[in-house]
C-alpha cells in the first residue's frame, strides 16, 4: 500500500511540477512587446525591410502568446494588425507606413500598463506627422532613417 501511495506521490508530483514549467514557460512578460517593437523600429531607422519583417514576425507572435487577462483579444487584434502587415512586406516604405498605427497602439497599451522599468518616450515626427516610441531622448527617425535621422522631437514621457 505505501509503495502505491509513494508511486502516486511521485507521479502528481511530477505532473505538478510539468504543468508549473509549462505555465510559467507561456507567461510572456509584457516588457517583451517593448523590446521587440524597439527592434522593428531599429531595423526601420537602419532601412532594413527583411529585418524589419522578421522582428515584426516575432512581436506578433509574443503577443499572441500573452494572456488574455493582459491582453484582451480586442486589443491584441488591433495590436497585431499592423506588425503583421510589416512581416509580410519587403517594401520599406509601405513598412514605414504600418508602423505608424502600430506605433500608437502601443503607445496606447503603454499608457495604461508598465511595459518598461524605465522611462518610454514618446518622438514625434512634423514631416512624417507620426510618432514612435523610443528608449531614449535622442532622436533617430524610423520613417525617414538616414535621410533624416534627427528629424523629431519627444513630445512625452511615460515613467
Amino acid at each position: 500500500m505505501k509503495k502505491i501511495l509513494f508511486v502516486v506521490a511521485l507521479i502528481a508530483t511530477a505532473l505538478g511540477q510539468n504543468s508549473f514549467a509549462q505555465n510559467n514557460a507561456s507567461k510572456t512578460q509584457p516588457s517583451e512587446l517593448l523590446t521587440q517593437y524597439y527592434a522593428v523600429k531599429d531595423a526601420l531607422i537602419k532601412g532594413n525591410a527583411g529585418n524589419a519583417s522578421a522582428k515584426a514576425a516575432e512581436f506578433v507572435t509574443t503577443a499572441n502568446a500573452m494572456d488574455a487577462s493582459f491582453l484582451p483579444e480586442a486589443s491584441r487584434t488591433a495590436l497585431v494588425n499592423d506588425p503583421s502587415n510589416i512581416s509580410k512586406s519587403k517594401d520599406i516604405a509601405k513598412q514605414r507606413e504600418y508602423f505608424t498605427n502600430f506605433s500608437d497602439h502601443l503607445f496606447a497599451l503603454a499608457k495604461t500598463t508598465k511595459l518598461s522599468d524605465g522611462p518610454v518616450y514618446k518622438a514625434y515626427c512634423p514631416m512624417k506627422k507620426a510618432s514612435w516610441l523610443s528608449n531614449s531622448t535622442a532622436i533617430k527617425n524610423p520613417y525617414f532613417g538616414s535621410a533624416m535621422l534627427t528629424c523629431g522631437k519627444v513630445v512625452e514621457t511615460l515613467k
